[in-house]
Order: C-alpha cells, then sequence, then structure tokens
C-alpha cells in the first residue's frame, strides 16, 4: 500500500510519525493530510538509507537541490560532491538530472549515498539511450520510455517528473498564441519533438493508467511537470500555461483515485506582481494538491546571479502558499553548476523558505529568529553563528576579520549600536 492508501485507511505510518516529529505536528494530523492530499511524502518502498520528508500544506517549505551531469561533462565523483554540498547547506530533496555517462550506475551511486527522497526526470535517461543507441529521439517508443521509468522506480527513486499534460491541444494553443521563449522545459521539448513527428498523442498522457501502476506498484510520488511552463517574463501566465495546468487538475484527481501520490510543477519565470495568482491558480485547479516551484525567477536579466533572482521569487510564493521551491544556483542559464553552486543556491533558497514560514506563522521559524534577536542583544557571538543559515560562512566572516573589542564586530567596532545601548541602560 502507498502512503496516500493507508492515510486513507486510517494508518499512521513510520514515515508520518517521523515527518511529524520532525514537523512538531501531530501525527494524525499529518495522516489526514495525506489522505486529503494536500501533504506529500515521497518515499520509494525501496529507497535504503533514508530519512523522510513532507511536503505540503501546513508545514514548513522545502527545497530541492538538482545535481547531475551533462552531454558535455559527466564526472561521478564531482556529482557525489555535489551531493554532499547539497545536504550540508540543508536541502530537503534532491534530483539527479544527469544526461551524460552511465546514467544508470551514477543513479544508484547517488541514490546509497543519498538519506533525503531522490527525484528524477525519467525521460531523459530513455531519450540520451534511444538517441546513443538509433540516432534520434524521434526512435524513442513508448515502451522504452516506461521501461525506464519502472527501472528508476525499483532502483528507489522516491518521486518523478511526467509532463503529462502536456497535450496536443496545448500546443495548438501555444502555436497559436506565440510566444518569445517557446518551450523551455527539456522534458517538455523532447516530448514535442516526439509528438510532432509522429503525429501523436503525448505518450505519458495517453497511457496515464500505465504510469500509476508503476507509481503504486513502487510508491513513487508524481511530480507532475509543467512542459510548457514559461521560460521569460513575457510568456508568463499565458493560455498554454493555464491549459496544461488544467489538464493536471485532471490527472491529479485520476492518481488520487488509484492511490497515488501527487504534487505539482509551477512556471520559472513570473513577474513578481503575478506570483500569488499562479499559487492561487494551482491551488485551486489541482484541489490543494502540493505545489512545486522553479524559483521562480521575476527577472530575465540576472544572469550569474539567478539564485538571487529566485529567492525573491520563491519567498514570494512561498508565502501565498507554494510548499516546495526548486534551487537555482548562480550557474543557471550558464553552465553546469560547481560545488559551490550548488551550496550557494541552496542556502539562498533556504532563506526564502524560512522568511516565508515565518510570514506563514510557523512557530519553529519564528522561535529561530527570536532566538537570534536575542543572541545579538547579548552579542553572545557562538549563539549567532550556530543560528544562523549558514554557519561555516559566517564564522569564516568573523574569522577572517578580528575585532580589537572581542564583544563586537568590525562594522561598528567600538561604536557598536547594541552595546552601547545595553549599557546605558545597565546604569
Amino acid at each position: 500500500m502507498t502512503q496516500r492508501e493507508k492515510a486513507i485507511d486510517g494508518i499512521v505510518t513510520p514515515e508520518m510519525k517521523a515527518v511529524a516529529e520532525k514537523e512538531h505536528v501531530e501525527p494524525m494530523w499529518l495522516r489526514d493530510r495525506v489522505a486529503e492530499g494536500r501533504v506529500v511524502i515521497p518515499a520509494n518502498l525501496g529507497h535504503g538509507r533514508f530519512s523522510p520528508c513532507g511536503i505540503g500544506e501546513g508545514l514548513t517549505v522545502k527545497v530541492n537541490a538538482n545535481i547531475g551531469t551533462s552531454s558535455d561533462r559527466a564526472v561521478l565523483e564531482e556529482e557525489i560532491k555535489k551531493l554532499e554540498a547539497a545536504l550540508g547547506a540543508g536541502a530537503d530533496t534532491v534530483m539527479d538530472l544527469s544526461t551524460g555517462g552511465d546514467i544508470s550506475f551514477f543513479r544508484r551511486k547517488i541514490l546509497e549515498k543519498c538519506p533525503v527522497p531522490l527525484g528524477t526526470v525519467p525521460i531523459y535517461q530513455a531519450v540520451v539511450e534511444t538517441v546513443n543507441e538509433k540516432g534520434g529521439l524521434i526512435h524513442l517508443t513508448v515502451d522504452k520510455l516506461f521501461d525506464v521509468i519502472e527501472a528508476q522506480a525499483a532502483d528507489g527513486v522516491d518521486f518523478i517528473t511526467v509532463h503529462c499534460g502536456l497535450t496536443r491541444a496545448g500546443l495548438e494553443m501555444l502555436k497559436n498564441q506565440g510566444r518569445i521563449t517557446d518551450i523551455v522545459s527539456r522534458g517538455g521539448a523532447f516530448l514535442t519533438t516526439w509528438m510532432l513527428h509522429h503525429d501523436r498523442e503525448n505518450p505519458l498522457y495517453e497511457n496515464y493508467d500505465r504510469l500509476l501502476e508503476i507509481a503504486k506498484k513502487y510508491d513513487v510520488t508524481l511530480s507532475l511537470g509543467d512542459g510548457l511552463r514559461p521560460g521569460c517574463l513575457a510568456d508568463a501566465t499565458d493560455r498554454a500555461q493555464v491549459h496544461e495546468l488544467m489538464t493536471l487538475g485532471q490527472l491529479t484527481q485520476v492518481a488520487w483515485e488509484h492511490g497515488v501520490q501527487v504534487m505539482i510543477e509551477g512556471p520559472g519565470h513570473v513577474p513578481l506582481d503575478q506570483i500569488r495568482a499562479n499559487v492561487l491558480l494551482e491551488k485551486k485547479l489541482c484541489h490543494n494538491a502540493p505545489f512545486y516551484v522553479l524559483g521562480p525567477l521575476v527577472t530575465d536579466i540576472a544572469a550569474g546571479y539567478d539564485h538571487v533572482a529566485c529567492a525573491i521569487g520563491g519567498a514570494v510564493a512561498a508565502e501565498a502558499g507554494a510548499d516546495f521551491l526548486c534551487y537555482v544556483t548562480p550557474a543557471e542559464h550558464l553552465c553546469l553548476p560547481n560545488v559551490e553552486d550548488v551550496r550557494e543556491g541552496v542556502i539562498v533558497t533556504k532563506i526564502a523558505a524560512h522568511a516565508a514560514d515565518i510570514a506563514r506563522g510557523n512557530r519553529l521559524a519564528i522561535q529561530r529568529d527570536r532566538e537570534m534577536s536575542i543572541a545579538r542583544k547579548n552579542l553572545d557571538w557562538d549563539s549567532q553563528l550556530r543560528l544562523a543559515i549558514d554557519p561555516e560562512k559566517a564564522k569564516r566572516l568573523r574569522e577572517a576579520n578580528p575585532p580589537s573589542e572581542e564583544d563586537v564586530c568590525t562594522m561598528c567596532g567600538k561604536y557598536c549600536a547594541i552595546k552601547t545601548v545595553k549599557e546605558y541602560f545597565k546604569s
């Protein structure tokens, strides 16, 4: 039975208990949210060394880090270091998006060392192997695609991105409307090419029941992907995007009927003033299923600093009700990220998630900030460093700039406002 099926039957699973303890919520309350589809606990039955996390309504906002090889660079040791950097920075989940090297071998090695939920996009491997074997993605067969999905599920992958809502009707709408960036989703582009060449419907949409059978067998959470997500601000919230979202709402209900957990993926580039509307649309059209957003990036011109644009959009989206933020690194739109890019991407996205948690009234987040305020008032540097989202960087900066008086910092030195006022109130 899946987590959803057990929740519907009134069972509190060990995974639910573990998540409830971490989140400081009642296990039965969490069970009910899973049964309603408002929370997912990605937990493949075959994932070994593993600490589950919950994603959805009433829980802390979660952060995902993407790692993985490319066709230009495929070094397993580097990806393992990226995994370690992401985990060290506090990523709640990781996705392996490898498209280069021995994808299955790399994934299994990453799974062995990944104590958090691991996600993938199976069509990447299916297309890469088809291209390598037959010379073009148009030779991809439906059986090949589903063989890869089942193989990844059997390995222990906890959630998969599947672009089931990209339909021929949606493509026609996109073509008639026109866009600046057309399709920027790699999975969406693969499926579109295949669909247009073969003059057929999306195989993930057409064979959705087959997908649900695999997901139910291994309790793989479906992350219903946004193949028509906007790739620039000018394309945001258009008819094609909303049409796909409406289709995902229908597919969500079908998955729930089969006992399969579902979350919905959201847009990548959205103007600041449209973010809240996008979140409200998803929650309404997709029956309050957890919402997983890539950013969203609030400007198209932040190359080298896209992680900052992502954090701004992520904070706004999460405050409005998004549940899961996919990080962006400084390398976004430029190159494959390195280890430091991964670490920095997680940190800034964790800041966005934490800011949203405070705005949403999460008492754990509020208490942590209160403790930091008290530590600052007391000039308690050990506590300040411990409470920082990035203690490592905070400690490094302080040690590199030692003050002449130990209880202050070099920004204000002996004129520290807190110290001055503290001494005044003592007198």
